[in-house]
């Protein structure tokens, strides 16, 4: 995922950036309430981490006026702060989720990816160039030709189409189309990845799913 976070504490944004990163994730990092507010607009985010305590504009404005710009990027609030009129506050101003300062990396991890997720939840198409996936359908095409793939397949292809451009690591892959992704070998991701990649791009000439090495994969926006 590509995640804006607007932390006024350097250390504390630093070693967050490092750990997302580490995990595949690409962050850029603002550290006062005006810039953060403009990089929000810009809607190149799938995730914003958005303090509520910071120089210019605090978190909750922050929110509430991406919300009445019409800015539907998720949102998840972190504080310092602690208790339910805070919580409140913040969600009645637009946020998705609120995590207390302090917080575990591991729980910051999952509430990104599930933030991540209910984004596309109601996206029924994806595109990338000629490569289309009907969600609610479950078809594959490449202009006018149809590809056939498994439920797996598509799930994994899903991810990918929805990231478009953005780095994917394995692991996020894993816990996003396995049931039991703890108990799951990541390198079975390079099988179904493979797969996929002898249907939608050799029999096109197409390299639309490229490895990023020490990562995992990026899908090319154009379709490859």
């Amino acid at each position: 995922m590509r995640i804006l976070m607007v932390e006024d504490e350097v250390g504390l944004a630093d070693s967050l950036r490092r750990g997302l990163g580490a995990e595949g994730h690409w962050v850029d990092v603002v550290h006062d309430g005006h810039r953060g507010l403009e990089s929000a607009l810009s809607g190149a985010y799938d995730v914003i981490v958005l303090d509520v305590m910071l120089p210019g504009l605090s978190g909750y404005e922050i929110c509430a006026r991406l919300r009445r710009l019409g800015q539907w990027t998720p949102v998840l609030m972190l504080t310092a702060k602690d208790g339910e009129y805070d919580e409140a506050e913040g969600l009645d101003a637009g946020a998705d989720d609120y995590l207390s300062k302090p917080f575990s990396f591991v729980v910051l991890l999952a509430r990104l990816r599930a933030l991540g997720r209910r984004r596309g939840a109601g996206t029924t198409t994806l595109q990338a160039g000629d490569l289309v996936l009907d969600i609610a359908g479950r078809l594959c095409r490449r202009g006018d030709q149809e590809i056939e793939l498994t439920a797996r397949e598509l799930s994994v292809l899903r991810y990918l189409m929805a990231s478009a451009g953005q780095a994917v690591a394995k692991r996020d892959i894993l816990d996003e189309v396995w049931d039991s992704p703890a108990e799951t070998d990541p390198n079975i991701v390079e099988v179904y990845v493979s797969s996929l990649r002898k249907k939608i791009d050799a029999p096109f000439g197409r390299h639309a799913i490229v490895t990023v090495h020490g990562t995992g994969y990026r899908l090319a926006p154009d379709g490859g």
